[in-house]
């Protein structure tokens, strides 16, 4: 069987719109009002105020697949970014993230999170075959480079 230069050009494209499409993570509106602070360190997170940011990794920037779709408890919680922080009040108490991120398919994760006056930072992060959420509680290096997300409702 002879491959022509038909054949590869489809094949081309083909291939070209599938790894177009495979990145489109549309953003959602949030359910949820963020918090605005103006000095934001660990004194002033806490005690409900809880610091969401997206940790993804060099990989996951370079091919556009780190935009995470973030849900609590049943509720959009909107798109973060990489780069990207929101602040949220928290009730203490049991919740559950969800995460979805776009890699060829849906990555898509739940994630039980006990929220305490302690809690302060959630790092939550695109990975190969899932999503992994942290709770970390001491900001990101390099915070001073990270942008609040904007307001979408």
């Amino acid at each position: 069987m002879k491959i022509t230069i038909k054949q590869i050009f489809k094949l081309g494209l083909l291939a070209s719109v599938l790894t177009l499409s495979s990145c489109a993570l549309r953003s959602v509106p949030s359910d949820y009002s963020s918090v605005r602070l103006d000095v934001i360190d660990n004194n002033t997170l806490g005690n409900g105020k809880v610091l969401i940011y997206n940790g993804a990794g060099v990989l996951h920037k370079m091919d556009n697949t780190a935009r995470l779709n973030i849900g609590l408890d049943g509720k959009s919680l909107g798109q973060i970014r990489p780069k990207e922080y929101v602040i949220v009040n928290l009730e203490n108490g049991k919740h559950e993230f969800t995460a979805l991120h776009i890699d060829m398919v849906n990555m898509r994760s739940k994630h039980p999170v006990e929220i305490n006056a302690s809690t302060k930072v959630i790092k939550i992060e695109p990975t190969i075959t899932s999503n992994k959420l942290t709770v970390t509680n001491i900001l990101p290096e390099n915070f001073d480079k990270y942008l609040e997300r904007p307001e979408t409702r």
